[in-house]
């Protein structure tokens, strides 16, 4: 069985960054598809779609809380489908992306909580992934961006049904650089002489340094996180234009990627999942902003993801063949305890949980955790100008893709998500009758299912507060019966429902009916378990010889220095 340990270090010459002026910051929770479905449905079409990781619906909604002029991307999609009650199947990074790529629950997957830099395993190889079935249908397959499901040997992307890798193995503060940005508390760049390799405080890592990957070789370490984003949008454009030039049953090699691409169809679809670092920190900015402030640094980050967006729906747009699903959302809430750094959860305050302790965002299942931004473009399929309240999920993305290829979903399990293509094309406002939220790292056994929605009501068997922007951390608190809101005039979750009133009463079977009903479904399902043994000869080193694993530093013949530079921090 062929390891990615096995290829060992890296052999091949440096490659040559790709000569662009686009910059943009990076974070742990965005994430963009694209996919092509297949010339079955109707016309031949693309499907693309992109979700952002610490990120919410009042971020990404640039005429909310954080304003950004002269945008390019999110608020230019016109013609988009918002979603404005979408929620992500975790809220923390690898269940997220797990349940995004399966269509299951991590308690199905088996993917409950963070794969570490020393993991040996990833996202059980019995799992199917959106990209295998979609391969498997003549499509193309890409992952640019952050993977976290598990980076050695058969883990690698390259074996979970993606034809082509670009990117960084886990989260980009899962590492050092010589790019740090900026960070609460601030981390230092990677260190050049072994002395100076003492830790920096449990938040930074200064062992080893960041890779980044293409297919299965690591072509810098520690990647060049000014230069990263760039490099991001230039792979992107080069496989969509790739793709559109492949023949039928043709073998080619692909002088735009550097690459040898099977291909088995003449239509070409293709399926692009763009897993961005927006707006996770640390963030860093190719042009430090004017003023120094938190506020400005968040900004600029959030412009120039927006900027990225905007590139990518150029490119689409260009062919004028309105044959592209774009659809962006995130992964998680703000990941409160780097503060401003983190963004805002707007509305989505949890305040009875902040009044307790701790934060009610990211790792928590409370609102402003897992309800996440969401728009859907496709020009002359989604209606222009379309806000949708269908409750919806991340989940959603698999069986909807796999529909829209006219593909099959995978045999001999059950799923979570649902075909929601009649509420992108406003055919439909059904979405969940019940949405469930398993707990993800602030309280409870990571994975197990102890809060859910039904229709406007949300209820929590289990709370807790993770790590609040003061230090301070909620206590689990376990409640029987289950701590109710209503979500329609509570959406901060403030005053849970009298479980002696007549509205308690009347919703509360059915609630209860729900939670027992997913338990027994999960029991009886074909379910996973994921590998989470460490060992540090599965950490990604392109060098075992220098300190971090340093690679000898690209440098751009265009450019006397090379590509890396370091930044200031917060």
């Amino acid at each position: 069985m062929k390891t990615l340990k096995s290829i060992g270090p890296r052999t091949e010459p440096c490659r040559t960054p790709l000569p662009t002026p686009f910059q943009v910051k990076t974070d742990p929770s965005t994430t963009t598809l694209w996919v092509q479905p297949s010339s079955q449905f109707a016309t031949h079409r693309t499907v693309q779609s992109s979700t952002s990781q610490p990120l919410n619906l009042f971020t990404s909604n640039c005429s909310q809380h954080e304003t950004v002029t002269g945008n390019l991307g999110l608020d230019n999609l016109e013609i988009a489908d918002k979603l404005v009650d979408f929620h992500s199947a975790a809220s923390t990074c690898s269940p997220s992306r797990a349940s995004l790529l399966t269509g299951r629950l991590g308690t199905r997957n088996g993917v409950t909580h963070n794969f570490a830099v020393t993991s040996v395993g990833g996202l059980p190889l019995n799992e199917t992934t959106l990209a295998e079935v979609l391969q498997d249908a003549g499509y193309l397959t890409a992952v640019i961006g952050k993977w976290h499901l598990g980076h050695n040997g058969l883990y690698h992307p390259n074996f979970r049904g993606f034809d082509y890798y670009f990117g960084i193995p886990y989260s980009h503060d899962m590492g050092c650089t010589d790019t740090p940005g900026y960070n609460l508390p601030p981390c230092p760049a990677c260190p050049w002489h072994s002395a100076s390799t003492s830790s920096s405080g449990k938040d930074c890592y200064t062992e080893v340094a960041l890779p980044l990957f293409e297919n299965i070789s690591i072509v810098q370490q520690p990647v060049n996180l000014t230069s990263l984003a760039a490099e991001y949008a230039e792979k992107a454009t080069r496989f969509i234009r790739c793709a559109r030039q492949v023949p039928r049953w043709e073998i080619l090699h692909c002088p735009l990627l550097g690459a040898i691409i099977y291909l088995r169809k003449s239509e070409r679809p293709f399926f692009l999942y763009l897993a961005l670092a927006h707006m996770h920190v640390p963030l860093v900015i190719a042009q430090p902003p004017s003023c120094s402030s938190v506020r400005e640094v968040y900004r600029a980050s959030l412009r120039e993801m927006d900027a990225f967006v905007g590139r990518l729906k150029e490119e689409i747009d260009s062919s004028q063949e309105e044959n592209t699903l774009l659809w962006f959302t995130g992964d998680n809430g703000p990941w409160a305890q780097k503060c401003e750094l983190a963004g805002s959860v707007g509305p989505f305050i949890g305040t009875w949980q902040r009044q307790r302790g701790g934060s009610s965002a990211k790792q928590t299942t409370w609102e402003g955790g897992h309800r996440v931004p969401a728009l859907a473009y496709w020009p002359g399929k989604i209606p222009a100008n379309v806000t949708s309240a269908a409750l919806l999920s991340t989940l959603d993305i698999f069986p909807t893709v796999v529909s829209l290829a006219n593909a099959a979903l995978p045999p001999h399990r059950r799923f979570d998500g649902l075909d929601v293509s009649d509420v992108l094309f406003g055919q439909s406002h059904n979405g969940h009758k019940t949405l469930f939220h398993p707990n993800s790292g602030a309280a409870g056994k990571d994975g197990e299912i102890k809060a859910l929605r039904l229709a406007q009501y949300k209820a929590f068997y289990t709370t807790g507060g993770a790590k609040a922007c003061d230090g301070s951390i909620g206590l689990e608190e376990h409640h029987d019966p289950p701590l109710m809101f209503n979500l329609e005039r509570d959406a901060q979750e403030q005053e849970p429902l009298d479980t002696k009133s007549s509205e308690y009463q009347a919703v509360f079977p059915a609630v209860n009916r729900a939670f027992a009903d997913i338990l027994q479904d999960i029991a009886t399902d074909n379910v996973s378990t994921a590998d989470y043994s460490r060992n540090p000869a599965a950490t990604p080193c392109c060098n075992p010889q220098h300190v971090v694993c340093r690679c000898q530093p690209c440098r751009n013949p265009d450019h006397s220095g090379t590509t890396q530079s370091t930044h200031s921090q917060a």
